[in-house]
């Protein structure tokens, strides 16, 4: 059997194996060991980047076959750098680990029986979201053939992170509408409810804080009514005016600043460098049909928030004004209430 058969051979038992679970452990697992076997390799380990501004990719090992726990928890020791060579050509070779002056920690390699390193990004839809690499006994040359293969390994490693990555936002987004369903349906307490919402995106949608901004009753300064993440000092910064992107917000439009300290809608510049703020989303809350506030979500990265991020965030600003919106009604009701048990009392007084 030629080398293209068994590559051939390999990726096909791959793929059945990979769709016989939804598992992306089980995943990962069964592409670092179909690595080992087919390259005939002592180790291979999928690493994880932690987020897009990482340039290089520390701890982070989600799947591995061969190697030590004391190697995989030695600190730096096998941090691999994101360098433009990764990117550009696809592939990182490292010969002799024991004198590769581009590897950290080569004594903790060099003791673990590693000879030489093969890295590949693993990517999906353009974005890098790891590395696949092995890691041989002795010093050894890779194939052109070799390197395609465990490309393509690492393909199949990014889909599945993938996929993955799609099944726990999809989750989670599900457990924060029911959350927050939950508490519209058993409370009126709208301070409780937009403040267990902040802190529900704060921790699921990896962002640094929330806020729920609503308009006083001369319509131009809003008053934070819901906060998650915020130091003291930034609140007490000075009041917040209905103008510039606010402004824009409360026309009923949804603005997204890649980069807040250069952007020119933005008030207390200086306060949010001094925050760490960098990236801001604003959507207005509705209450009926009226713009009654602004629900605004703060990245300490910079980042673009996607599609389906923004979908995400007016749907709750919804959910938010709904909260508003009930708490109105029954406040109104009970007046009402009150006015018919007067107006019943009054009309007993007549007999």
């Amino acid at each position: 059997m030629s080398t293209g058969e068994g590559y051939f051979q390999a990726l096909s038992k791959l793929s059945r194996e990979m769709g016989k679970t939804e598992d992306q452990d089980k995943m990962l697992h069964l592409i670092v060991s179909t690595a080992v076997k087919t390259l005939k390799v002592k180790a291979a380990v999928i690493f994880r980047r932690a987020d897009d501004s990482a340039d290089s990719i520390n701890n982070a090992a989600v799947a591995q076959v061969g190697l030590s726990k004391k190697y995989i928890h030695a600190g730096p020791a096998h941090a691999v750098k994101i360098s433009p060579q990764l990117l550009k050509e696809g592939y990182m070779y490292f010969r002799d680990v024991a004198t590769d002056k581009r590897l950290v920690n080569r004594e903790a390699k060099k003791a673990e029986g590693i000879g030489s390193i093969l890295s590949v990004p693993v990517m999906d839809k353009g974005r890098m979201l790891g590395i696949l690499s092995v890691y041989t006994k002795g010093i050894r040359t890779f194939t052109k053939d070799e390197i395609d293969f465990l490309s393509i390994l690492a393909e199949q490693g990014g889909s599945a992170i993938e996929i993955s990555n799609l099944i726990k936002k999809l989750r989670t987004n599900t457990q924060i509408f029911l959350r927050l369903a939950a508490s519209i349906s058993e409370s009126l307490d709208v301070k409780a409810i937009l403040q267990a919402m902040t802190q529900d995106m704060v921790e699921s949608l990896d962002l640094k804080a929330a806020s729920v901004l609503l308009l006083e009753d001369d319509k131009r300064t809003l008053q934070r009514v819901a906060n998650f993440g915020l130091s003291e000092k930034y609140l007490n910064k000075g009041p917040v005016r209905a103008d510039k992107n606010i402004a824009e917000a409360l026309k009923g439009r949804t603005i997204s600043i890649k980069n807040a300290l250069s952007d020119e809608g933005i008030q207390y510049k200086k306060e949010k460098k001094e925050e760490g703020i960098v990236s801001m989303l604003y959507v207005p809350i509705k209450s009926k049909e009226e713009i009654i506030g602004v629900l605004i979500v703060y990245s300490g990265r910079e980042r673009e928030f996607t599609e389906d991020e923004i979908m995400l965030v007016t749907a709750l600003a919804f959910q938010g004004g709904l909260a508003i919106n009930n708490a109105c009604t029954y406040m109104v009701m009970q007046d009402d209430i009150k006015d018919l048990k007067e107006n019943i009392w009054s009309h007993k007084s007549w007999f």
